[in-house]
């Protein structure tokens, strides 16, 4: 462990999951595809939201592993827009594992910049409302 602690954002999370030994490879590591398959729910979240219905993941515009997550670990998963375009919604993704309860310590282990786009019934791009 690189010793890099630090204390959850204050907010309330987007998405929280217990890493679970299915998650993991045979070294006991989560698998990185599932880190990013959380961090995608977890950034659809506040797209859909914005989005006043149906988002579609059109880009991972960026996304660094810093630490590794490990089975047992609680993964909490803070999910922001940082841009509402005229049908898009660019969402940043920040990741944390709190782990050893006997010893609480919470590490930042993954950061993401994703993009959904809105789209309609017709799965075709449709305008990001206004917000009111």
């Amino acid at each position: 462990m690189s010793g890099n602690f630090v204390e959850l954002p204050k907010r309330e999370p987007t998405l929280r999951v217990a890493a679970m030994p299915s998650d993991a490879n045979y070294s006991g590591d989560i698998f990185g595809g599932w880190i990013m398959g959380q961090v995608d729910i977890a950034g659809s979240i506040p797209a859909l939201h914005r989005a006043k219905g149906k988002v579609v993941t059109v880009a991972v515009n960026s996304f660094i592993f810093k630490e590794p997550i490990y089975i047992g670990d609680i993964v909490s998963f803070y999910a922001s827009i940082v841009k509402v375009g005229t049908t898009s919604i660019t969402v940043d993704v920040e990741v944390y594992a709190q782990r050893d309860p006997a010893m609480p310590v919470c590490v930042k282990v993954t950061e993401a910049v994703l993009t959904y786009v809105a789209i309609g019934e017709d799965r075709r791009p449709r305008p990001v409302p206004s917000e009111e």
